[in-house]
């Protein structure tokens, strides 16, 4: 692992039992008293992340806003305080990557990117603002990124911050401070519970980190690491970049269509190409569960006969439903689902019967 990345609190994570792995360039905690428990605990309670290895990117000027609303599929909010999900796209609508835009101004954002993306997403976002008055910063080593997620986190948030957490709805956010500490504090997650996501600097986030562990060990928190984090977002519909929304496809394909705003002065990159699949795309993301006790995994064909019609994308056990459960792209949509006809995924030659999930996957806390 020596040309892995660390987390400014590794050495926490080491002292608290997690197992370490690499992802994205960085050596990550998968797992601390194992996925199935902080899974249910976020669920039932709180589960406490480290998520530092996302990126952040300033983008500053007298035309951030303009230039945020050509770079991406939704339109970037003019209210400081709120954030919006977006996807950055190329000229022929495939997804670069997806991200959270947090409003500090008209003329400041705040933009939160993929580990795996960042130096790709930093090179495109800055060639795109060569013909706009902005800057393309790059911040992300002035930030720990902690997401303190489930049904209890503003409970066990509330004590630290003099920041009046009821009044936050989701994807609003507010400079205030964690124990006396300064911290941007967002109602944003990605898990499917309520929750919320702390920038702090490396040199308050250890601070941030036992104060939460204070107050949230009563209350059933966990430390939570990237293996539940993926079986939750995967329960809760959510698509994770390389998977589920890739450059091959695009962001209608993945059922992210709510994210596009085709009315904006000026367009956006991929909007042309976009337009031709909207409203109706041939090929669709599907979410599912089987009945049967093995996991279909990434690359398993989706058959319909004798005919394949498509693959899975990802797949894991649900610890809520305790069953497994995944994604799939389906090639013909309209043709295969759209006529009723029934899907199963090949494990190895045996067949197991596909249901497709029309909501979310998690038995909502």
């Amino acid at each position: 692992m020596a040309d892995l990345r660390t987390l400014p609190l590794r050495e926490f994570h080491v002292a608290n039992g997690a197992r370490l792995v690499p992802f994205a360039g960085w050596e990550m905690p998968v797992q601390y008293t194992g996925i199935k428990a902080e899974h249910r605990a976020v669920r039932e309670a709180a589960g406490l992340f480290d998520v530092s290895h996302m990126g952040e990117v300033i983008v500053r000027g007298s035309q951030a806003k303009k230039y945020l609303d050509h770079l991406v599929t939704n339109r970037a909010s003019t209210e400081p305080g709120r954030a919006t999900y977006a996807i950055m796209c190329q000229p022929d609508g495939g997804a670069i990557d997806d991200l959270i835009i947090y409003c500090r101004s008209e003329q400041d954002y705040l933009v939160v990117v993929n580990a795996s993306n960042r130096e790709r997403d930093l090179k495109w976002m800055q060639e795109q603002a060569a013909d706009f008055d902005v800057e393309v910063i790059d911040v992300s080593e002035e930030y720990v990124l902690l997401a303190l997620q489930g049904p209890k986190a503003q409970e066990i948030l509330q004590p630290n911050t003099p920041a009046e957490l009821n009044l936050f709805k989701r994807f609003s956010f507010e400079v205030s401070q964690i124990v006396h500490e300064t911290a941007m504090i967002a109602r944003t997650g990605y898990t499917g519970e309520d929750g919320f996501e702390i920038f702090v600097s490396p040199e308050s986030a250890l601070k941030v980190v036992d104060a939460l562990q204070l107050s949230g060990r009563p209350q059933g928190m966990l430390l939570a690491g990237l293996g539940c984090r993926d079986s939750l977002r995967l329960e809760a519909g959510y698509p994770l970049y390389g998977f589920e929304l890739t450059e091959e496809i695009n962001p209608i394909e993945a059922g992210l269509g709510w994210t596009v705003k085709w009315k904006k002065e000026g367009g956006f990159v991929g909007q042309k190409a976009l337009d031709l699949h909207h409203p109706d795309p041939t090929r669709r993301v599907i979410y599912f569960r089987l009945e049967g006790p093995r996991i279909a995994r990434s690359g398993t064909p989706v058959m319909v006969g004798d005919t394949q019609v498509g693959r899975v994308l990802s797949g894991t056990m649900s610890p809520m439903l305790d069953q497994p459960i995944g994604s799939a792209l389906i090639e013909d949509y309209p043709a295969t689902v759209g006529q009723g006809a029934k899907l199963e995924v090949d494990l190895r030659g045996n067949r197991q019967e596909v249901e497709i999930a029309s909501s979310p996957l998690h038995i909502k806390s």
